[in-house]
């Protein structure tokens, strides 16, 4: 497979392990597919806003196979379960087999919902996933985690289940407006605040170029995001352990999406404030530096990201909202926090009036 132009690396997952690849012009490049569908049935499933522009591309690449297609409505709102049978409805009229290769094209919505849709259908099919979001491409098309929303929670409906391959051509990148860039950035950042301090000093300076659209700086911003999740994910592949850490601000967030509709904030939205509710929380607990927070601050407000969350929620709307989150586990809620800025730990350990303080901090109103 030649293409100058593109970056490989791989999630090493022993017989489950695939490919991730980098770059542009890899959308409609047959070669890159080729190797990762291993019958003469397709469906792409994508969405109403990212069909028109990538479709036929896509298609093109895929002759050969018996392609066909559903197209879901755009948005979060739509990641529920009656939408999800939309995918087994055209499934089952199209009479695909257990041979039938899925490629999810399009971002974090369309990815979790094919996965969960290959994960179950015939009791498991394989799929590709095509990211063209930047928050897809650096974080919710590698991993294997697939899965719907609840009215109750976000994602608690789904299962593990891993691509044969990630491709993800940048060249997507150029039809994303700020608010999407934006909110791919939070993901981006959270790899930096996690595990990799020096990734977040450059971060620090590139910020600016990467929100404008540096396709050089992007595709290396991708790329340093995909490499640590890979390296996460191949030590804990179904979230026992270290991969928790990924969930940096997520319990924050993902209370927010859930109390205010999901679509009203997006997904990377609501992890850049909840990123800097586990930094305030931190610095409460005496594991981070004001300055250190503050400098988050910046950078989080530098790649137009909220560092607050919604001022009509209060602090019981979030507690109640965080006590229904996967990573609560017997009843006590773990919240992902740094020790210093490239290193993340979960603790069940924070007092509660601190965690009231923090809430009240970003935003929040009392109870």
């Amino acid at each position: 497979m030649q293409n100058t132009n593109m970056q490989t690396l791989a999630v090493d997952l022993g017989d489950r392990s695939y490919p991730i690849y980098i770059g542009s012009d890899l959308l409609s490049n047959p070669d890159v597919y080729a190797p990762h569908i291993h019958g003469k049935q397709v469906m792409i499933v994508t969405n109403d806003v990212v069909a028109p522009i990538y479709l036929e591309d896509i298609k093109k690449a895929l002759k050969g196979y018996r392609v066909d297609t559903v197209i879901l409505p755009d948005g979060e709102s739509h990641k529920d379960l009656t939408t999800l049978n939309k995918i087994f409805d055209a499934l089952l009229e199209h009479r695909h087999n257990r041979t039938t290769t899925l490629i999810a094209l399009g971002g974090g919505v369309v990815g979790d919902m094919t996965g969960f849709a290959a994960a179950s259908y015939q009791r498991g099919v394989n799929f590709i996933q095509v990211p063209t979001t930047l928050l897809s491409q650096v974080d919710s098309s590698v991993g294997g985690k697939t899965g719907v929303n609840h009215p109750l929670g976000k994602n608690m409906i789904g299962a593990f289940h891993q691509p044969q391959a990630v491709i993800a051509d940048t060249d997507t990148l150029e039809t994303l407006p700020l608010a999407e860039m934006a909110a791919g950035m939070a993901e981006v950042i959270k790899y930096g605040l996690i595990c990799d301090s020096d990734f977040y000093d450059w971060l620090q300076e590139s910020v600016a170029s990467l929100i404008s659209g540096d396709a050089e700086l992007l595709a290396e911003a991708i790329y340093r995001s995909c490499e640590n999740k890979a390296k996460v994910v191949s030590q804990d592949e179904r979230e026992g352990g270290i991969r928790a850490i990924l969930n940096l601000g997520h319990t924050f967030g993902h209370a927010i999406e859930a109390h205010q509709g999901y679509g009203s904030w997006l997904h990377g939205e609501a992890v850049g404030a909840g990123m800097m509710m586990a930094a305030d929380l931190s610095a409460r607990l005496g594991v981070l530096s004001d300055g250190q927070v503050l400098k988050l601050r910046r950078l989080l407000q530098a790649a137009h990201l909220p560092v607050e969350g919604p001022k009509d929620m209060s602090c019981d709307d979030y507690i109640s909202r965080m006590a229904v989150d996967k990573k609560v586990l017997d009843g006590t809620l773990r919240l992902v926090l740094l020790k210093q800025i490239g290193e993340a730990y979960v603790t069940s350990d924070v007092p509660s009036t601190l965690l009231l303080e923090t809430l009240m901090a970003c935003g929040a109103k009392a109870s």
